[in-house]
């Protein structure tokens, strides 16, 4: 790999010369291509992707400037975002990781639950922004059940049709989105600052122990989304859990909302990946539609 343009780029950022001594391919992710670049006068880590994918980059870049500001969790600083013959690419700093230890995982239920107290006026972001590799729109509105609805469910039963999921699906996806008004008659979330696409793979600890997470899908909308896809895949343990409610509980509706919000999850894995993905979006949609009545 020639790292000449980047070693240019990265020069020019950070106002001194850089270079790459050896550039170490890390494995963990099914989007990018990512590398640990050893270098001088810093080690950075690196993704690289399509150039036509530079807005994914610039989105994630700024979707960890927004939880950085929160002064919560720690998150990678983007160095820069970029663009050469290879395709686009996104420098971050390199946290060095470590084990966790016996209270990282608390340590994470409580700074996630000060993360999500940051709000906003309105659900949604100041820009687009990524889901995977699937555009997620966040433009801004008052209303969380219109914004779930329009800007999350609907896009994606739109993308489920459109990749060869049965009428059976986007007809029963299509009364759940007339009964969602149900699931909220006597809750009404605030917005707060969300990963986004917390699932396990997207924290670990630094060599101090503490949590770290990165790969944000950053949006301002109910907080049980956040939490409900630390269930969808699992890697969270009770301390995880016990700590954040601590700080914050959970309203006892979170228990059906959870399905809600994590289909939207599933509906994404049918886009990217296919498979098994759409039998298991039908069977949550037909669940929410028989509790909603």
């Amino acid at each position: 790999m020639d790292w000449k343009e980047i070693e240019r780029d990265l020069s020019k950022v950070l106002g001194k010369p850089f270079r790459v001594i050896a550039a170490q391919s890390v494995g963990g992710g099914c989007i990018n291509d990512s590398f640990l670049l050893h270098g001088e006068p810093r080690n950075l880590f690196l993704k690289r992707n399509r150039a036509e994918l530079l807005p994914m980059f610039e989105a994630e870049a700024a979707g960890l400037e927004e939880i950085r500001g929160s002064g919560s969790l720690r998150a990678p600083a983007p160095v820069a975002v970029g663009k050469d013959a290879h395709g686009s690419w996104l420098a971050l700093e390199a946290i060095k990781l470590g084990a966790p230890s016996s209270d990282t995982s608390a340590l994470l239920g409580e700074q996630l639950a000060t993360m999500h107290r940051r709000s906003a006026p309105a659900y949604g972001w100041h820009r687009d922004n990524y889901i995977g590799r699937t555009e997620q729109d966040n433009h801004w509105t008052g209303n969380w059940v219109d914004f779930f609805a329009n800007s999350r469910l609907r896009p994606q039963l739109k993308l489920a049709a459109n990749n060869g999921a049965c009428p059976g699906l986007i007809n029963a996806g299509e009364r759940l989105l007339e009964n969602l008004p149900a699931f909220y008659r006597t809750y009404q979330p605030t917005p707060s600052l969300l990963h986004g696409d917390l699932w396990a793979g997207n924290w670990a600890a630094d060599d101090d122990g503490d949590p770290v997470i990165f790969d944000p899908a950053v949006y301002f909308g109910d907080r049980e989304a956040d939490l409900a896809m630390t269930e969808l895949f699992g890697g969270f343990d009770d301390r995880f859990y016990q700590s954040y409610r601590g700080c914050w509980d959970i309203d006892p509706g979170y228990t059906t909302r959870k399905v809600l919000y994590n289909l939207y999850h599933v509906l994404n894995h049918f886009h990217l990946f296919g498979g098994g993905y759409a039998d298991q979006a039908r069977d949550m949609i037909d669940r929410l539609n028989a509790e909603a009545g």
